[in-house]
């Protein structure tokens, strides 16, 4: 049921260069230290609001949008709930070289030493299976977090929480989990809700480690939104892909979530191909 995922998630954004990451990182870094006393309590998105998922770049939204979603290289869309995306257990494809030059030991190998890589995206793993490992890339995550937060970002979107299934048995349920509890953590204390991305097989696990909504690419298309409403209400918002999925889904669940249709690459409003809609 996880391998079909990956052929529609997380068609975000165009290329960021790498002198922009590490730009980021310093600026993100920075956020950091300026310390969590004080920090407000989370506010979720509002439930049923018209929603965008802007990851391929941001634009204009269109008119009735009240949340939107971008990547955390992007700035927040004003006067909107914004959620900020991060890839928080895999790297990006253009940053493997700055990884394994910093941080190679928190990349994920198998016996052999060599990396285990999602191929279907050509991207690294991070190895979350200790606690020292989870802590050392939940102080650099944290510090992504951190820059939405400065960013005045509403939440944060974890990406490739379902990793796990990916990585040959390496990673476990249990080690993601942990791991995820050190984001949400570090998302609450900067005053963020937190969305669990995807993974609807471990709704109820996701609720216990902290996760406040959840963002769900095709759950009308293959009938799990039921899942996610089980443990987080209206507060769900859905991406589908499809116009006779999202068709479904909106005589379904309408009413009570927000459901959005978008073109699989995410495009920018006026670029050939894009796709919105909402109900």
């Amino acid at each position: 049921m996880l391998f079909r995922r990956a052929a529609t998630r997380r068609f975000r954004r165009g290329s960021v260069t790498l002198a922009a990451f590490l730009g980021a990182t310093t600026f993100l870094g920075a956020a950091l230290s300026a310390g969590t006393a004080g920090a407000a309590a989370p506010v979720l998105p509002p439930a049923n609001a018209r929603a965008d998922y802007q990851l391929g770049g941001g634009y204009t939204p269109p008119a009735g949008v009240k949340v939107v979603s971008r990547d955390r290289t992007e700035r927040p869309a004003s006067g909107l709930y914004n959620i900020c995306y991060v890839n928080g257990f895999q790297t990006q494809p253009h940053e493997i070289g700055w990884w394994k030059r910093n941080h190679d030991d928190l990349l994920l190998k198998d016996a052999r030493g060599a990396y285990v890589e999602d191929e279907d995206w050509g991207e690294l793993m991070f190895d979350v299976r200790t606690p020292a490992k989870r802590a050392a890339l939940a102080g650099i995550v944290g510090d992504w977090i951190a820059g939405c937060a400065a960013r005045k970002y509403d939440a944060v979107e974890i990406d490739n929480l379902d990793t796990y299934s990916r990585s040959d048995g390496l990673i476990k349920q249990g080690h993601a989990l942990a791991f995820a509890g050190l984001l949400t953590s570090a998302a609450h204390s900067r005053g963020l809700a937190i969305a669990q991305k995807n993974s609807a097989e471990i709704v109820r696990e996701g609720r216990k480690a902290g996760f406040d909504f959840a963002v769900a690419e095709e759950c009308g298309r293959y009938d799990e939104c039921g899942a996610y409403v089980g443990e987080y209400g209206s507060n769900v918002i859905v991406v589908e892909y499809r116009r006779a999925d999202f068709t479904r889904t909106c005589g379904k669940f309408g009413a009570r979530l927000s459901v959005m249709l978008r073109d699989v690459p995410l495009r920018t409003a006026g670029k050939r191909g894009y796709v919105y809609d909402a109900c």
